[in-house]
């Protein structure tokens, strides 16, 4: 068992955090029958949705507040509060936080992505901003578990990790950066024996 250690871990958070600040493409998000879980991410190269910032006094709506825990803002909170136990080394709670967080971003992706279906065809305008919501979302989740991987494999608990793995790689699509990375990582802990990149093409079966 190769050794994931704590400079190890805290490297890939870092790098996931820069990376999370450039446009990541991925596939369109099914609706998986397992508590209404959104199981992808889909490409959007249109406008930007421009968040609520919830210090503005005048933004009154209590979903939007940074201490409701059904928001985008209250699942950032706990990633945040996950890092700060990563840096004490308290994996445990680090680990209770991430779940949190993944739970929070999966609930939102998937009403906001059956709120845009629901539109579909009859407001353009809301359909697009559920959809884009749903997307940015379900990204959000997909960082989220794929921290929760890096933290059990910390703890030298494979058997977590390649779970979770898995799913963000079917979720994101093998070609993103999240997916490679969680590839890598598969990798790195023995789970697949063929590294990435090591074919470029992709042979047919012949007649």
């Amino acid at each position: 068992m190769r050794c994931f250690s704590l400079n190890r871990l805290m490297v890939a958070l870092l790098a996931l955090g820069i990376t999370q600040s450039h446009p990541i493409q991925a596939q369109t998000p099914p609706v998986s029958q397992d508590n209404g879980a959104v199981l992808g991410a889909t490409p959007d190269n249109g406008g930007e949705i421009t968040d609520e910032d919830p210090s503005d006094p005048t933004n009154l709506r209590p979903l939007t507040q940074a201490d409701s825990l059904l928001s985008s803002q209250g699942a950032q909170r706990l990633v945040l509060e996950a890092n700060e136990a990563v840096n004490a080394e308290n994996y445990d709670q680090a680990t209770s936080k991430l779940q949190q967080a993944r739970k929070i971003f999966n609930q939102l992706s998937n009403f906001y992505l059956q709120l845009a279906k629901s539109f579909a065809g009859i407001d353009n305008n809301i359909y697009e901003s559920q959809r884009n919501s749903a997307l940015k979302t379900g990204q959000m989740r997909d960082s989220a578990t794929y921290q929760l991987a890096l933290v059990h494999r910390s703890q030298d608990k494979p058997e977590l990790a390649v779970p979770l793995l898995v799913q963000v790689i079917r979720s994101q699509n093998p070609t993103t950066d999240l997916g490679k990375k969680c590839y890598q990582q598969l990798y790195e802990l023995g789970f697949v024996d063929v590294p990435l990149g090591t074919s470029s093409t992709a042979k047919t079966p012949s007649n």
